[in-house]
């Protein structure tokens, strides 16, 4: 299934005609046009061989020129790639393009188009492109400043993961609302970053985080408000699948910012494995 928007350009005839056809296409189409021609103004027989060489050399530099320039684009295509987290197709079988039947506004402008079945589909170029943000925005705190919220259940064994890997407090099962507004509480405590990872089912701690001005990094997909988020990170947080790659990458990439040694995380397809 095509994720990425591909533009598509009508092919003229003689473009995919080799040499040797375009030389043979263009004597033809000048013999077809000096039929019309009347016979006083016919030119020598020189003169037209000379024309539909012409012509032929012109339509065959044109091709050699197009060739040359559809090089260069799979060149920056490939480059392009190489700059994304992870090839394309690891984001491709994780479903983490995936939406769902209701768009939001502040989603829109994410999603490259809709399945025959009615689900949204966000741009893959963006998704790697915003989870480098992320990963930038993330950065920027200490691990104990930060604390990742994660109620749904596919997602639990890579949140917890993430927490033992990057020394971040993980919030799954439940998230005791007020422990960061509430000061007589026992287990209160003060935070500068939250992780959300879907604004439904997190909203007690989307709420308090915002209560006490903290900063918010969202995970969203396309049935989500980013209201209140500092920065967003679109992408199917309802799949395990797919939140396990996000916390894989946000895990990894925030290693490497605080030059530690990434060689204690699983590898990619632990993440996004079922669970044992």
């Amino acid at each position: 299934m095509p994720v990425k928007k591909i533009e598509e350009t009508e092919e003229t005839p003689e473009e995919s005609l080799t040499g040797e056809e375009l030389e043979k296409a263009a004597k033809e189409e000048s013999l077809e046009t000096e039929k019309k021609v009347p016979k006083k103004t016919e030119k020598s027989k020189e003169e037209k061989l000379k024309a539909i060489k012409e012509k032929a050399e012109k339509i065959l530099k044109e091709k050699v020129e197009k060739t040359d320039t559809e090089s260069l684009k799979e060149e920056v295509k490939l480059k392009k790639k190489s700059d994304m987290l992870i090839d394309l197709e690891d984001y491709v079988k994780t479903g983490i393009y995936l939406g769902t039947r209701i768009v939001t506004p502040e989603m829109r402008k994410y999603v490259y188009r809709r399945r025959a079945d009615g689900l949204a589909i966000f741009n893959t170029d963006l998704i790697d492109e915003m989870l480098k943000k992320g990963i930038e925005y993330l950065s920027k705190f200490e691990p104990e400043n930060v604390i990742l919220i994660c109620k749904r259940q596919s997602g639990w064994r890579a949140a917890m993961k993430f927490g033992e890997i990057t020394g971040i407090r993980v919030f799954t099962k439940k998230y005791p609302a007020g422990i960061m507004t509430n000061t007589n509480l026992r287990d209160f405590f003060e935070t500068e970053l939250t992780i959300i990872s879907d604004q439904w089912l997190d909203k007690n701690a989307l709420k308090d985080t915002l209560d006490v001005k903290k900063k918010v990094l969202m995970i969203c997909g396309t049935n989500n408000f980013s209201k209140g988020a500092n920065e967003v990170i679109i992408g199917n947080n309802k799949s395990g699948k797919s939140l396990g790659l996000i916390f894989y990458l946000l895990a990894r990439g925030f290693l490497k910012a605080k030059g530690k040694e990434t060689s204690i995380i699983p590898e990619m397809d632990w993440w996004i494995g079922d669970e044992d």
